[in-house]
């Protein structure tokens, strides 16, 4: 059978493949329409392969070089296929093998898409995107398993990870600092996974949070102040709230004449200030050894000389050593947990130093949770799909063996929706002032008390 009859072939399958989904097997997939080029993109990328070969690989060439050599083979093999396609298809076919070759394959697209947040590999041949905080499935597929792996392979190589049945999983970044986690079988049972958490080339200003409705001016002026006067903040939330995007966001107010040290499990902070030290965690290699925690970093910047620290995110015993940074002269230091509530967060906190070994009174470590935050910054992602912070809550002291908190802004759930089913609520005071302003009036942050004036909430 030539290339031509195999191409008619495909054809007369995609028109076939419109039919309902079938269940059965360990997961219920929507049916996906044949690649009716599957076999002539095959053919093209063995013939690209086949000529350049080492110059695929080849570290000399910039990456402008090498896409430009791509790119012009491309064009030549495809005019040696004698396959009925029409200028279109060409195009099409020569953008997917390239993206195939240069990029991440059936992802570049949404990769490209700067209106797409996340995309979720869940198997070779589904895959689904989130635009506007709403999920919705495409129809990119990759070809198969050894479609999808090979890419995972490509990802997480650039940065030195690595993949296989012995480390099954990993979190890696994309060059544009997009954050990567890939899970693959044993642990996977149907088939590799992949999810892409993107983030912007450039990064969100405070003015972009604004105009999105995640929060108001006050309180932007506010949290700024707040930074500025050396607070030790907490961000928190759900996974996919913003808790990052808000950390870059606080940390902007950071005066540039301080020297920031970042701590991450993998670099995702994009700080706009000159004097920033950027940690990256390291998991164990092949035998096990060499893992660098972020525990085994705070404890390293400490000896940097920082004026302020920045975690990422403290998932586990390191939640000690940024408690005993923060009450150690390392004031203003900002960091995120994961919590469903202001609350919960304080009491992940007290879970997480108990995983660091350290047998300490639950009393004693309250008490550094309290001295150590001064204040709590919580998001939250809405049914309408948008992320807003929900909690501004200042955390006070102690009473007998109660950590005391108090809200400052809560987000008025009682404006209901407007015609595009969107959230019509914003944060309001509380009407409560923070027991921390003589400490900023001391640091030269002054704060007008009206901006704590109480506002009614709808009912």
């Amino acid at each position: 059978m030539t290339l031509a009859d195999r191409l008619a072939e495909a054809k007369k399958v995609d028109t076939a493949a419109g039919q309902p989904p079938v269940a059965g097997g360990p997961r219920h997939r929507r049916a996906r329409n044949a690649d009716p080029f599957a076999e002539v993109k095959r053919t093209v990328h063995q013939g690209l392969l086949e000529s350049l070969g080492p110059k695929l690989y080849d570290a000399r060439m910039s990456q402008g070089e090498l896409e430009q050599a791509v790119r012009q083979t491309l064009q030549v093999v495809l005019e040696r296929e004698e396959a009925p396609l029409t200028a279109g298809d060409r195009t099409r076919i020569a953008q997917e093998v390239a993206d195939d070759i240069l990029g991440n394959g059936p992802l570049e697209p949404f990769l490209r898409d700067p209106e797409v947040s996340e995309v979720m590999v869940n198997g070779f041949e589904q895959i689904y995107i989130e635009r506007s905080g709403r999920l919705e499935q495409v129809e990119a597929a990759f070809a198969d398993e050894h479609h999808l792996r090979r890419t995972i392979d490509k990802i997480v190589g650039r940065v030195g990870r690595r993949i296989d049945e012995s480390s099954p999983m990993v979190d890696a970044r994309l060059p544009d600092g997009s954050r990567v986690n890939a899970i693959i079988p044993p642990l996977a049972i149907d088939g590799a996974m992949l999810t892409i958490r993107k983030f912007s080339a450039d990064p969100l200003t405070v003015e972009d949070l604004i105009g999105f409705g995640t929060l108001t001016r006050p309180v932007a002026d506010f949290l700024a102040s707040c930074v500025r006067g050396r607070l030790n903040i907490l961000v928190t939330g759900g996974t996919g709230t913003g808790k990052t995007t808000s950390l870059n966001v606080l940390s902007a107010a950071i005066p540039d004449d301080e020297r920031i040290v970042t701590i991450e499990d993998a670099a995702e902070l994009q700080l706009s200030q000159d004097h920033v030290l950027r940690l990256e965690s390291r998991p164990p290699n092949i035998e096990g050894r060499g893992q660098v925690t972020i525990r085994d970093l705070v404890r390293n910047a400490l000896r940097m000389r920082p004026d302020r620290i920045v975690v990422g995110e403290v998932r586990d015993g390191a939640a000690l050593d940024m408690l005993q940074a923060m009450n150690t002269g390392h004031d203003g230091s900002l960091s995120t947990v994961h919590s469903n509530t202001p609350r919960d967060a304080l009491s992940r906190l007290e879970t997480m130093v108990l995983m660091a070994g350290v047998e300490l009174p639950v009393r004693a470590i309250r008490e550094q949770v309290a001295s150590a935050i001064d204040l709590i910054v919580h998001l939250a992602r809405l049914k309408d799909g948008t992320r807003r912070v929900t909690h501004v809550s200042e955390v006070v002291g102690m009473e007998s063996e109660i950590i005391t908190m108090q809200d400052l802004f809560l987000f008025d759930f009682g404006m209901g929706f407007d015609e595009d089913g969107r959230h019509r609520g914003v944060l309001r005071s509380t009407g409560l002032v923070p027991a921390f302003l003589g400490e900023l009036n001391d640091r030269g942050v002054t704060l007008d008390h009206a901006l704590f004036a109480f506002e009614r909430f709808a009912r």
